[in-house]
């Protein structure tokens, strides 16, 4: 049995947050405390003062897993998740640096089913929440961007025998700079770069890696609130894991992820979007399509 393989028997396999959006093995027991992908339209563009409704709907799908060398791992996998995740934004009247003051929070729903080597498990319930301040700055009718530190604290279900874990057990600290490009009747571009800072799993005595992550939407407006065009996300793992103090070699993942994505936008404010999302260049990690739909409501 390769090293990489006995780490992930090991370990076994875990949730993570928008319901399992990404499992694997590099990192603790797979996946990330974000959602890679999450993102899409708009996501660097902080709306007027106000209070504001999100909802998000993920599923996500795989059926292996690859090793350190991009190659299929000889395991019997699946994972089928499926997430409802809303999310409150409040964006005040206060100014900090010139950029507009908000906070926001996210609390997931999740249903996962994981099955590994003939065994299988289902669970439910609570996932990790996301929470933290934000500020917002409009350099342009058509250029704006977002500084945040998002804070995701282990609220979801985990214990450490389990297949399959809502939670991830350990807490994640997320500076996020944010960007957004919009033109109703031409060129849309956006990314929302992230950085995390994974904590310690008290549970396992195991801290995973540092993680760089890029969540993109490129498109063009059609001039009629629809803009049509592609989104996925760029992920990789900076840092080694380290379990009880020793450090992990060749465990750290990677991937890449693209697909067709779409906005609509209507009169009031609102507006809703779309994307498919196909991962590939994986390594040590989980390999499968993500589905996304993102509503975004004014009060």
């Amino acid at each position: 049995m390769t090293p990489t393989l006995a780490n992930l028997l090991r370990l076994a396999v875990c949730a993570s947050l928008f319901g399992a959006a990404n499992l694997s093995h590099a990192t603790e027991g797979g996946g990330t405390s974000y959602p890679l992908g999450a993102e899409n339209y708009m996501s660097g563009a902080m709306p007027p003062p106000g209070f504001y409704g999100q909802l998000f709907v993920n599923h996500y799908e795989a059926d292996n897993l690859r090793g350190n060398d991009g190659r299929k791992l000889p395991v019997d996998f699946r994972v089928r998740a499926n997430a409802i995740v809303p999310r409150l934004i409040w964006v005040s009247d206060y100014t900090v640096l010139g950029g507009s003051l908000a906070l926001h929070a996210i609390v997931p729903l999740v249903d996962l089913k994981v099955s590994l080597n003939g065994q299988s498990q289902h669970n439910s319930g609570l996932g990790d929440v996301i929470f933290g301040p934000a500020l917002g700055f409009h350099h342009s009718d058509k250029f704006h961007s977002i500084l945040a530190f998002d804070m995701i604290a282990p609220t979801g279900r985990y214990d450490k025998n389990d297949l399959a874990n809502p939670g991830r057990n350990y807490w994640v600290f997320e500076p996020v700079y944010a960007m957004s490009y919009i033109d109703p009747a031409g060129l849309n571009l956006d990314a929302k770069v992230m950085y995390d800072f994974n904590r310690r799993n008290p549970a396992t005595d195991y801290r995973s890696g540092q993680e760089f992550h890029v969540d993109y939407a490129v498109g063009w407006g059609l001039g009629n609130g629809w803009v049509l065009g592609v989104g996925g996300y760029y992920y990789r793992q900076t840092t080694d894991d380290r379990q009880d103090g020793e450090r992990i070699e060749d465990n750290k993942g990677r991937s890449f992820a693209i697909g067709p994505s779409i906005k609509y936008s209507g009169k009031d404010g609102w507006f809703v979007t779309a994307k498919w999302s196909k991962e590939t260049e994986v390594r040590n990690r989980a390999q499968g399509d993500a589905y996304w739909l993102k509503l975004t409501l004014p009060f």
